[in-house]
C-alpha cells in the first residue's frame, strides 16, 4: 500500500467516524466535570476504552506518593475520589516506537449561569461550533485521539507500538494527574497531547505558580474607621506591589528567545478574593488567591522568593501591615515553563501528518498559558508535542470548540499515530 493511499484510507475513515465522534464528545463536555467532580467523565473514559477492547487502569491517586516529585503542586480540596485512566493499546507485532496520547477531562468552574447564552453543561452545536464548558479546553481533543485511533482501525489497519491513552485530572490546577501517570510507571518514546492550539505546535510554555495572600486588619464600627485597619483595602495594597513584580518580570522576558516576540507574556491574576464579615465593620480579613507566570529556565523556588520579598516590602510601606505582615501560602501549581527540545523526531512524523492535512508546514506557538507537556519533557526527557484544534472562550463564557477544525486535528493526530508508531494491515 502506497503512503497516499494509506493516508487517504485513513483521513476517509475520520470523516466517516466523525459524527459518532461529535456525539460521543458532546456527552463527554455534558458531564460537570470540575475539580473534585471529575469521577462520572473517568468512569465514561474507561468504559469507552473498554468496548474497544484496550487494558484498562483505573487507579485513585495517593497524594503522599507523589508530593516530592518535580513539578508537584499542593492539593488543598478532597482528593478522596481522585482518578487516573489509562487504557493501553499493544500490537501483536511490537516494532513500531511508543505513543502516550493524553487529555485532561477537568474543567474550570462555568461562572454565573445567567451570563451564558446557553447552559454550559447542554452542549449545543450550532453555525459550525459546538459550545459548553470544555468543549475547546480540551473535552474534544480527547475525545478526537480516541477516535483517531478508530479511524485507523477502521482503515483495516493496526498500529506497530504500544499506545497508552491517558485520562488526568488537575490539569486546570496542579498537573498532578499527568505527574500520576508517572510515578505509576507509564512511559514511551514520545508523548502527544491535542489542547487547543489553533492548528499550531506549541513550541515554548509559561510555568505557573499559585499563591494565597491571607491579610489580617484591625475590625471597629464603621463610624470609626479610621481606628482601625481595613483588610481588603490593604490587599489591594499588596496586589499594586505585584503588579510592579509582573511588570519587572516582562521586561526580563524581553531576553527570552521564544517569548521576546510575545507582548507582555507574564500574566499576574488575582483570581479569587474573599473577605469581611459584615458590610457596617472594617474587615478583620482578606484572602486572595492568585496566579503568576514564569518563562522556561525559570527557577520556581527562586522566583517564589521573590514574591515573598515583594510582599514584605510592600508590607513595611503599611501602617497595619508593617506591624502585622500578612501570609503567603502555595494554593496549587508550582511548575516550570517548558521548551520543546530533542524532538527532531516526532516532529518529523508530525510535520509529514501536518502537510498531508493542512498543507506546508507546522507553525509554531509561543504559549503563555501551560499544558502538562512539561512532566514528560522536563522530568523524563520524553519529548511532549502539543497541538490541536481551534476555538475560544476557555475558561470564559460560550466556550466553544470550532468543528472544522477539529476534523482536521484529529485527522492529523491519526496520521501522526500511523507514521510514529507505524501501521500494518490488520490480519484476517
Amino acid at each position: 500500500m502506497s503512503v497516499s493511499d494509506l493516508h487517504r484510507r485513513i483521513l476517509d475513515a475520520v470523516d466517516a467516524g466523525f459524527d459518532a465522534q461529535l456525539a460521543t464528545t458532546r456527552d463527554f463536555v455534558a458531564i460537570p466535570s470540575t475539580r473534585g467532580a471529575e469521577g462520572p467523565c473517568q468512569d465514561m473514559i474507561a468504559d469507552l476504552l473498554r468496548q474497544r477492547g484496550y487494558e484498562v487502569d483505573d487507579w485513585h491517586i495517593n497524594v503522599d506518593d507523589l508530593k516530592d516529585l518535580r513539578g508537584f503542586g499542593p492539593i488543598e480540596h478532597d482528593f478522596s475520589k481522585a482518578r487516573t485512566v489509562v487504557g493501553t493499546y499493544r500490537p501483536a507485532n511490537n516494532q513500531g516506537r511508543s505513543l502516550i496520547l493524553q487529555g485532561h477531562c477537568d474543567v474550570v468552574p462555568a461562572g454565573p449561569l445567567e451570563m451564558w447564552d446557553t447552559p454550559p453543561f447542554s452542549p449545543v452545536i450550532k453555525d459550525g461550533r459546538m459550545y459548553g464548558r470544555g468543549a475547546c479546553d480540551m473535552k474534544s481533543g480527547t475525545i478526537g485521539a480516541l477516535y483517531a485511533l478508530d479511524a485507523i482501525k477502521a482503515a483495516g489497519l493496526t498500529p506497530t507500538g504500544r499506545i497508552h491513552l491517558q485520562s488526568v485530572i488537575e490539569e486546570e490546577s496542579t498537573g498532578v494527574g499527568a505527574l500520576s501517570t508517572l510515578q505509576r510507571g507509564y512511559r514511551a518514546d514520545c508523548c502527544f497531547i491535542p489542547e487547543p492550539t489553533d492548528g499550531k505546535m506549541v513550541r515554548s510554555q509559561v510555568g505557573v505558580i499559585w499563591f494565597r495572600l491571607k491579610v489580617r486588619g484591625f475590625p471597629v464600627h464603621v463610624f470609626e474607621a479610621g481606628s482601625g485597619s481595613n483588610a481588603i483595602t490593604a490587599a489591594y495594597h499588596l496586589i499594586h506591589a505585584l503588579e510592579k513584580l509582573e511588570e519587572d518580570w516582562n521586561k526580563r522576558a524581553a531576553g527570552d528567545p521564544h517569548f521576546k516576540s510575545v507582548v507582555h507574556p507574564i500574566n499576574f491574576n488575582p483570581g479569587i478574593i474573599k473577605g469581611g464579615d459584615w458590610a457596617s465593620s472594617v474587615p478583620a480579613w482578606c484572602d486572595v488567591d492568585c496566579r503568576i507566570a514564569i518563562l522556561p529556565g525559570w527557577s520556581v523556588a527562586d522566583h517564589q522568593a521573590e514574591i515573598l520579598a515583594c510582599v514584605a516590602a510592600a508590607a513595611r510601606d503599611h501602617r497595619f501591615l508593617s506591624n502585622n505582615p500578612p501570609q503567603v501560602e502555595w494554593s496549587g501549581f508550582l511548575s516550570e515553563g517548558y521548551e520543546l527540545k530533542d524532538s527532531a523526531a516526532p516532529e518529523a512524523a508530525f510535520g509529514k501528518a501536518y502537510d498531508a492535512v493542512y498543507g506546508g508546514a507546522t507553525p509554531d506557538l509561543v504559549f503563555t498559558a501551560l499544558t502538562d507537556t512539561r512532566f514528560y519533557g522536563l522530568n523524563y526527557n520524553i519529548p511532549s508535542l502539543c497541538f490541536g484544534a481551534s476555538g475560544a472562550a476557555m475558561h470564559g463564557f460560550n466556550e466553544y470548540v470550532d468543528l472544522a477544525s477539529l476534523r482536521q486535528s484529529t485527522k492529523a493526530t491519526a496520521l501522526f499515530i500511523a507514521e510514529w508508531c507505524g501501521v500494518e494491515p490488520v490480519s484476517a
